[in-house]
């Protein structure tokens, strides 16, 4: 497996982990379980994706727009997530703030897919791109583990 594969994994289970919490409501424990999944998911993956795709991306200057794109995406991400944990679930201002960080992590990924992995396989060989999906496994677990 690459990571290209790897990180699709990921990606795929973000994106089934915000449709589940949008159909959720309220202070519920389903809502509360979902969503501490779900923050848990983004955070690990991100730090682990920077640690490794993006380190890797940031060497090569054709990559470190990119890659320099994706790591502030991030941010934006993680303050959206800070912001939802500042606000009461039962308040209908929180599933609008969900359904807007949920549409941002899918923007992001759909991008990721569409523009970095093309990009990062141009720049990245083979070998490398293997070797960053064991990686990223290892500083997820490590991320999850915290």
């Amino acid at each position: 497996m690459n990571i290209y594969q790897r990180l699709k994994q990921d990606h795929t289970k973000q994106r089934e982990l915000g449709k589940k919490i949008l159909k959720t409501s309220g202070d519920s424990d389903q809502r509360n379980t979902l969503f501490a999944e779900y923050k848990a998911e983004l955070t690990a993956h991100a730090n682990a994706e920077e640690q490794t795709l993006y380190a890797a991306l940031i060497e090569k200057p054709e990559g470190q727009e990119e890659a320099q794109h994706s790591v502030a995406e991030h941010k934006e991400l993680a303050d959206l997530i800070e912001d939802l944990e500042n606000t009461d679930m039962a308040h209908g201002a929180w599933l609008q703030k969900f359904e807007k960080l949920d549409h941002e992590v899918v923007h992001h990924v759909d991008e990721e897919e569409e523009d970095v992995f093309p990009l990062a396989k141009k720049l990245i060989d083979d070998e490398t791109a293997e070797h960053l999906a064991d990686k990223f496994e290892k500083r997820k677990a490590m991320q999850t583990n915290d």
